[in-house]
This record gives structure tokens, C-alpha cells and sequence, in this order.
């Protein structure tokens, strides 16, 4: 899955973010509002992990996107 289809349906993959990363708050996916990079840094500040750890995430939560997160 590339990003730019994750971004472009933020709003329908939130709650797949949020089961990844619960310490997330409702707030900071909208400050995201799908940019990789503030997500990378939110990961970084609410979990204490350093920049390629929040990458690693990252890279792992994009392989497991599936078409059934953009069903409507």
C-alpha cells in the first residue's frame, strides 16, 4: 500500500492507526491528518522511541494495509 492512499483516506484508516498506536489521542490524529512525518514524530513523543523505531512501525503498519481499510 503506498502512503499517498493511505493520506488520502485518513479519515477511514484512523481507527486502524489507533488500534496500532492507542496512546494516540483523537487530537493528534488530526494534527497528523495523514502526513508520515507527524505521525512518525507523535509515535515518537507519546511512546519514547527514538526516530527509527517510529519508522519501523511505520513501515510494518503501511505492509499490513489492505483494501478492506478503504471499503466504505
Amino acid at each position: 500500500m503506498n502512503w499517498e492512499r493511505i493520506q488520502g483516506n485518513w479519515k477511514q484508516v484512523t481507527g486502524k492507526a489507533k488500534e496500532q498506536w492507542g496512546k494516540l489521542t483523537d487530537d493528534d490524529f488530526d494534527v497528523v491528518a495523514g502526513r508520515r512525518d507527524q505521525l512518525a514524530g507523535k509515535i515518537q513523543e507519546r511512546y519514547g522511541v527514538a526516530k527509527d523505531e517510529a519508522e519501523r512501525q511505520l513501515v510494518e503498519w503501511e505492509r499490513k494495509a489492505t483494501d478492506s481499510w478503504f471499503t466504505k
